[in-house]
């Protein structure tokens, strides 16, 4: 015989051999697409963003979760010929905001700094320190310029 008791904040519930070897009876419910908390990847059928996928890694939500919302929709949604080239703003804000926050938001030259600080002890340098290394060059990250008068 089953039966339940309650005992605290818990529910017990008692079953029998027999209620277990009978098939279920439950019904099945399909999954609802539109449930934000169900995985759906990052684009959601009806094409919107589904801020709550793991593929975003909390960016939605932390402390420039506003700003990257607003970077990432503009680019998403962007018409341009050069798609989301209307977003320049958008993302410098939230690169801006990123910035406020090293701890959360470490950036690529932070990482090296830190992997240049486990330089071997003796002083020597490694072969990946002594090699040219590759500068990305852009309008906010002009060439280094050369003084000829001191070196």
């Amino acid at each position: 015989m089953s039966y339940c008791r309650e005992d605290g904040k818990d529910r017990i519930i008692f079953v029998t051999k027999e209620d277990h070897d009978a098939p279920s009876n439950a019904e099945l419910i399909a999954d609802d697409p539109n449930d934000p908390y169900e995985e759906q990847g990052l684009i959601l059928p009806d094409g919107g963003i589904n801020w709550n996928c793991p593929c975003l890694g909390g960016m939605a939500s932390g402390p420039c979760g506003t700003q990257f919302k607003e970077a990432f929709s503009c680019f998403h949604y962007s018409k341009e010929e050069v798609k989301g080239s209307e977003c320049i703003d958008k993302f410098r804000s939230m690169q801006e905001c990123m910035q406020r926050f090293p701890e959360l938001y470490p950036q690529e030259d932070d990482k090296e700094d830190s992997s240049q600080e486990s330089a071997p002890a003796d002083g020597s340098a490694s072969e990946r320190d002594s090699s040219p290394s590759a500068v990305e060059v852009s309008p906010e990250n002009p060439p280094p310029t050369v003084n000829p008068t001191t070196s």
